[in-house]
């Protein structure tokens, strides 16, 4: 950049004293923040109405789930055990780590409740899952309606998964807009499961990853509350 400002009608700068400007400014060129573009997707607000309408007034007597795949959840073990927090330095983990495979799960959660029920799977399919909601459909009480929210995952939309849905009535689906799964309310559950168990997780092999997966969806489930859509659709207020 000094070799640039000498070629021009500007005074000569030296190198260091170009860095020492570029310093001051606080730049960080190398930083890149990554963005994704709204789908101009028709009926994406009509969408959106109708999802947070079903968490703020769900129907009378109805089941309304929220359900996902979580997957690719990495088993990894650290080489060395970490060094617990001491006054004044924070908990050091060890870098290097084995790795043990990976596990996938589908979670259907109770919006009414906070409850999830979960689940290990080999596969992400349209087989997979409808094999789950044919199981949550034997245990939900005759009769009753149940409303699912689901994004837009291929084992979601498939021909196979569509079939199931029109042979099962009583189901009834709310898709979210595409891009916008955060809609689906166990994101939230996965959420925690993420920051309370896997981030900093020490996991010797895959059975012993999804048993600490397991005891923490029983523990959530000790004290479930739901999840409360709080936000009315007033701008939020910039500092």
């Amino acid at each position: 950049m000094a070799a640039q400002v000498a070629g021009t009608v500007f005074a000569k700068i030296s190198a260091s004293q170009t860095g020492r400007i570029l310093a001051d400014l606080d730049l960080k060129p190398h930083r890149v923040r990554g963005w994704l573009t709204r789908r101009d997707s028709p009926d994406f607000w009509e969408r959106v109405a109708d999802v947070c309408s079903l968490y703020r007034n769900p129907p009378e007597g109805a089941v309304v789930l929220s359900i996902d795949e979580k997957t690719a959840i990495a088993a990894r073990s650290r080489r060395h055990p970490g060094v617990p927090a001491a006054p004044g330095r924070d908990v050091r983990e060890e870098f290097e780590y084995r790795r043990h495979g990976t596990a996938s799960i589908v979670a259907a959660m109770d919006i009414r409740t906070g409850e999830v029920l979960s689940e290990p799977i080999v596969r992400n399919n349209a087989v997979t899952f409808t094999a789950f909601l044919a199981r949550l459909d034997a245990v939900i009480e005759p009769g009753k309606e149940i409303h699912v929210v689901l994004d837009n995952g291929s084992s979601h939309t498939a021909k196979h998964t569509r079939k199931w849905f029109q042979a099962h009535p009583r189901w009834r689906v709310h898709f979210t807009p595409p891009h916008a799964s955060w809609l689906n309310q166990v994101e939230l559950f996965f959420s925690a499961l993420t920051r309370r168990v896997l981030r900093h997780g020490d996991f010797s092999s895959r059975d012993d990853l999804i048993d600490k997966m397991d005891h923490y969806v029983i523990a959530h489930n000790e004290k479930a509350k739901p999840y409360h859509w709080t936000y009315d659709g007033t701008p939020l207020k910039t500092s």
